[in-house]
C-alpha cells in the first residue's frame, strides 16, 4: 500500500509515517518512480509506534526496544531489558500520578456540584 492509504487507515499523519521512517521505525520499499510500498503488516506496526509516542516513549527508546518487537529471543540484551523496565516504571509513576489528580479533581466536582444544588435550592426557596 502507498503512504496515504497506511496514513489513512491508521489516522496517522504523512508526515509522520515520512518520520517514523527517518528514525528507522517503519521500512518500506520504493516503486521505480521513488514511491513508498508498505506492507499490511505496516498497519500493526504503525499502531504500535503510537501506543508507544502516547505513552511518552521518545523515538531513540522506540528504536531501541523495537528489536524485541521484530525478533524478540534473539535481540534481548541486559541494556534493551533495562530500558524496558525504567519506561515501565516512568509509566507506573505516571499513572500513580494520574490517578492521585483523578481524585483531587472528583472532590472538586462534588464541591462545585454541591454548591450549584445549594444556589438552586437557595433560589427556589425566594420565588
Amino acid at each position: 500500500m502507498r503512504i496515504g492509504e497506511l496514513s489513512a487507515r491508521t489516522g496517522v499523519s504523512i508526515r509522520s509515517l515520512r518520520y517514523y521512517e527517518q528514525q528507522g521505525l517503519l521500512t518500506s520499499t520504493r516503486t521505480t518512480g521513488a514511491h513508498r510500498l508498505y506492507t499490511e503488516t505496516a498497519v500493526d506496526r504503525v499502531h504500535m509506534l503510537r501506543l508507544l509516542y502516547d505513552a511518552g516513549l521518545s523515538s531513540e527508546t522506540i528504536a531501541a526496544l523495537l528489536p524485541c518487537v521484530d525478533s524478540p529471543a534473539e535481540d534481548v540484551t541486559v541494556e534493551t531489558l533495562k530500558v524496558m523496565r525504567r519506561e515501565r516504571e516512568r509509566i507506573d509513576a505516571q499513572i500513580a500520578a494520574m490517578l492521585t489528580t483523578r481524585s483531587h479533581l472528583d472532590a472538586l466536582i462534588e464541591a462545585a456540584a454541591g454548591h450549584l444544588d445549594e444556589q438552586r435550592g437557595a433560589a427556589l426557596a425566594t420565588t
